[in-house]
């Protein structure tokens, strides 16, 4: 269903909900760690797996909207299922808006939950696996010489050899060289997949 190491967060201050929701979870194999409140939450460190929050709205202290929005200061991303026994349309929608998986109103369907949580375990597991994917990406730029990287730049704009010979002051063949040089740092195959690379890093081009 989903990875053995994700986890899924509970925070609600309600203890019999949080148990329900435990036997619940467990119940579809998945892991579960819960909460009382926001403060006990931030308290543990995390482990770096795909999780998801689900998040009672009404809490003691940091309410669960008020979280929603400190986490996305933070630039911290989690997914977030919200539940509640008190929501309303305008609630449902900030919610929604700044980016929740769900807001669901108690009492609600067990898989209804379930399907939220497993959509929200791919949702973050994809986030983490293309974050890598551009960690490993800099890093490879960052193992470029300085010429390399401004060859690079005139490659997936367009440029053909014998034009970024000219514009860096070298000899056609020269260039052939650093090209040749930073597709294999890169790990490229093709041009076509160089410029995907150098758009998920943000490289700056220039215009032909």
């Amino acid at each position: 269903m989903s990875e053995p190491h994700s986890i899924v967060f509970v925070i609600d201050d309600d203890a019999s909900i949080r148990d329900a929701l435990r036997s619940l979870i467990r119940s579809v194999g998945l892991r579960v760690e819960l909460f009382g409140s926001v403060q006990q939450f931030l308290q543990q460190k995390r482990p770096e797996v795909p999780s998801c929050l689900v998040l009672d709205i009404r809490l003691p202290g940091t309410g669960g909207l008020d979280f929603q929005r400190q986490l996305a200061d933070a630039n911290i991303h989690i997914p977030i299922i919200f539940i509640t026994g008190h929501g309303d349309i305008p609630m449902s929608v900030r919610a929604m808006k700044a980016g929740a998986v769900e807001f669901l109103t108690k009492p609600f369907r067990d898989q209804d939950l379930l399907d939220a949580i497993q959509f929200a375990l791919e949702r973050d597991h994809v986030r983490r696996l293309q974050e890598a994917e551009i960690a490993t990406l800099r890093e490879r730029f960052e193992s470029l010489t300085p010429r390399e990287r401004e060859v690079l730049a005139l490659v997936v704009s367009g440029r053909p050899n014998k034009q970024i010979a000219a514009e860096i002051g070298t000899s056609e063949t020269t260039a052939k060289v650093h090209r040749g040089q930073l597709m294999r740092k890169m790990g490229a195959d093709s041009l076509a997949d160089l410029v995907r690379m150098a758009e998920k890093i943000g490289i700056p081009t220039t215009k032909s």
